[in-house]
């Protein structure tokens, strides 16, 4: 190869991929090498001279000696595990209904896919209304006891509101994927199962389930990584209160850091948040990769 030949495609490469690796670099990279810096700091978050190289003294108090941490870290396992069975199930319930021939099921695809289009404070803040006043009228209309409950007075009552927004929000986006990849289902699988005898829920999970897997692995990649991550339905709904009781760990990590004004602290706590969803997700796609077959 010329040596005019290999700068031309130097040039090109530059071109083309410079500025976007330049913003990546910018955005993305620079600022987690400098996070991952600051995790082993005692800083404010304020005056970069009084950032205080500590070691490991962060990490150290984080398993040791932060009880708050923990709590959250065990309340965000707990809403995540709950709220991806919920939203997955949800979505592939009603992709499997909207896949049908209905008059109205573009009408219906748009209704449920709506909710992920609001953005997670407003979001929040709505059902903030709807928890505190419309299910208070509506209960003292109906007499009914779940309307009248403390939706978000009680740890309980709290943390099944944060499921119910997230479900509600999640759901119709997943619901797209999972349409999206029934439809490429070839119909001649499925007639060739229902000649052989097969009924409908056994089409389903032996021709349709097996053949959707990569929307499967990449649903439950979302939602888990958004579950992990939720934060702003945390900031709008309850403010992890009462108390700490319904903290997630990303509004722990918020709190830590832009609150108690204990940035070095909190950057660890990110740090370790970071490789904790990192082994989760690949650990997650890998499992369901395996059980990806071909039509």
């Amino acid at each position: 190869m010329s040596l005019r030949k290999r700068a031309g495609e130097w040039l090109q490469q530059t071109v083309f991929v410079g500025p976007g690796l330049l913003a990546f670099s910018a955005v993305v990279l620079v600022p987690f090498l400098l996070g991952f810096y600051y995790s082993f700091t005692e800083w404010n978050g304020l005056d970069l001279d009084k950032a205080k190289w500590i070691g490991m003294d962060n990490l150290h108090r984080i398993f040791t000696d932060d009880e708050k941490f923990w709590k959250s870290f065990w309340f965000t396992i707990k809403f995540t595990a709950v709220t991806v069975a919920a939203a997955n199930a949800l979505a592939f319930a009603l992709a499997l209904a909207l896949s049908r021939k209905l008059r109205t099921r573009n009408a219906l695809r748009t209704v449920f896919f709506l909710p992920n289009v609001i953005g997670g404070i407003l979001l929040g803040y709505i059902w903030q209304f709807i928890f505190t006043k419309g299910f208070k009228t509506i209960g003292e209309l109906t007499g009914w006891p779940t309307f009248e409950l403390p939706w978000l007075g009680t740890p309980n009552t709290g943390f099944w509101g944060l499921v119910i927004v997230f479900v509600w929000q999640t759901a119709g986006y997943m619901m797209v994927i999972y349409i999206a990849a029934m439809v490429g289902v070839p119909r001649d699988l499925t007639e060739a199962a229902v000649i052989d005898g097969a009924g409908y829920w056994q089409t389903v999970r032996k021709v349709t389930i097996p053949l959707i897997m990569p929307a499967v692995t990449v649903c439950l990649f979302l939602t888990t990584s958004n579950a992990f991550k939720m934060f702003d339905l945390n900031l709008s709904l309850t403010k992890g209160g009462p108390g700490t009781s319904t903290q997630s760990l990303a509004y722990n990590i918020y709190a830590e850091a832009l609150v108690n004004n204990r940035y070095g602290l909190g950057t660890a706590k990110a740090m370790l948040f970071f490789f904790f969803v990192s082994l989760i997700a690949i650990a997650q796609v890998w499992l369901t990769k395996r059980k990806e077959v071909e039509a």
